[in-house]
């Protein structure tokens, strides 16, 4: 008897693993500014395209199917959640439709939709005048200036009065960010639910706590959150509406919320599980690996158990330093050997550039270290971070122009939406 034969689309070598592990004869697509030939031993079929080249891997992909049939088809990566969702719909295949995945890729049309259904209702404008955000700010005291599409941070300014709004206006045209949209600024403790969906229903396995350092990149996060039962009825009532509301049918979900002094409010949402090695920190309490259990789909029906217990916390703290070129990485088996530490990881070495953090792509690694609560694993996890030295100097030259939004995708090898029509058909 054959093996089941899935499609997974993007994602690093240890992603297509877990499918490989669970027995599945993997078909994989991957940019070839992405290969990594480790991935090879993993795989039944390796296809190198563009996978946000939609017309091509679309037609590579119905030959596949037509040549043996695909029985699902998987992502675990934030930039091909809508290419899946289309693929799906295309193949005729169980998953999530389509129109899904591209509401939980467009953040005006999920704002739109959960205004519209009075589920934590957040004032907004998409693509406003400069006089209108002028205004905006007037009349709701902050807001967020942010893409209309992306995730990590990128692209996303504060305006805490009127008096900013100049300085991030030129800072958006700048930066290059044509399509965006502003929000009233949500005040209050910020937490994300990890949920796993099976045939409609929902199931939350995991809420994590943030913590930003008063900016908007994420410098650390810990599971569980620390949250009142209030609280908490609360954020999982909004959860299982937003995922009825957009459609969610299978797979793990990631909704980044605020608890506000109105109750909780979604930030964003997304058809996938956390980043930032949030999944490392839920398998550790909760015993669930969401990556795993999103290919057990195509194995049996619902493959998360109902209300997983926590065992202790785990929290995760980012890495950073002062931007510059490295010139010292020093604490790192310090660290290594702190109270509860399970994993160090330093991404920049001498010679290295740091970049002022911008989103989450510039922090330079990470610690993280289990406690028997939250207060303990986030305080292990701050002080083996803090025993981390990253020492810069400043680059030759002195101060570099502001890379763009086209510049950062770039070094990412990434569109934000793989649907819209070329600038220059």
């Amino acid at each position: 008897m054959s093996a089941t034969r899935v499609l997974v689309v993007g994602g690093k070598a240890g992603i297509v693993r877990k499918a490989a592990g669970l027995g599945f004869e993997v078909v994989h697509i991957q940019k070839p500014s992405a290969f990594d030939p480790d991935v090879v031993e993993h795989c039944a079929q390796l296809l190198l395209v563009d996978y946000q080249d939609v017309p091509t891997v679309t037609a590579l992909v119905r030959v596949l199917h037509e040549q043996r049939p695909i029985s699902r088809v998987f992502t675990q990566t934030e930039a091909a959640q809508a290419v899946v969702g289309h693929l799906t719909e295309a193949l005729g295949l169980p998953g999530n439709s389509a129109r899904t995945t591209r509401l939980l890729h467009d953040k005006p049309a999920l704002r739109a939709l959960l205004n519209e259904r009075g589920i934590g209702p957040v004032r907004t404008l998409t693509g406003p005048a400069h006089a209108e955000l002028r205004d905006f700010v007037k009349a709701h005291g902050a807001a967020v200036l942010k893409p209309t599409m992306g995730s990590g941070s990128l692209g996303v300014r504060v305006i805490t009065s009127p008096d900013e709004v100049d300085g991030a206006w030129a800072w958006r045209e700048e930066f290059g960010l044509t399509d965006f949209m502003v929000e009233e600024l949500l005040v209050g403790d910020e937490l994300s639910v990890e949920s796993f969906s099976a045939a409609g229903a929902h199931t939350v396995v995991a809420l994590t706590g943030k913590e930003t350092g008063g900016g908007v990149v994420e410098l650390g996060h810990v599971v569980p959150a620390r949250i009142g039962d209030a609280d908490l009825a609360a954020v999982r009532d909004m959860v299982v509406a937003l995922l009825d509301a957009v459609g969610l049918v299978d797979g793990p979900a990631h909704t980044e919320l605020i608890l506000t002094a109105d109750g909780p409010r979604v930030v964003e949402s997304h058809s996938r599980r956390g980043g930032d090695r949030i999944n490392d920190l839920v398998r550790l309490v909760h015993g669930v690996d969401l990556e795993e259990s999103t290919y057990r789909l195509a194995l049996e029906e619902n493959p998360v158990p109902a209300g997983p217990a926590a065992d202790g916390a785990a929290a995760i703290r980012f890495l950073v330093a002062e931007p510059g070129v490295v010139t010292s990485v020093s604490g790192v088996q310090e660290a290594e050997a702190a109270d509860g530490v399970v994993q160090v990881d330093v991404q920049v070495a001498a010679g290295d550039t740091v970049h002022e953090l911008r989103w989450s792509e510039d922090r330079c690694g990470y610690v993280v270290a289990r406690g028997a609560d939250t207060g303990t694993a986030v305080r292990r996890a701050r002080e083996a971070a803090a025993r981390i030295v990253i020492a810069t100097e400043p680059a030759a030259g002195g101060a570099r122009p502001q890379a763009t939004l086209g510049d950062l995708l770039e070094e990412v090898d990434e569109v934000l939406d793989p649907f819209a029509a070329p600038a220059n058909p």
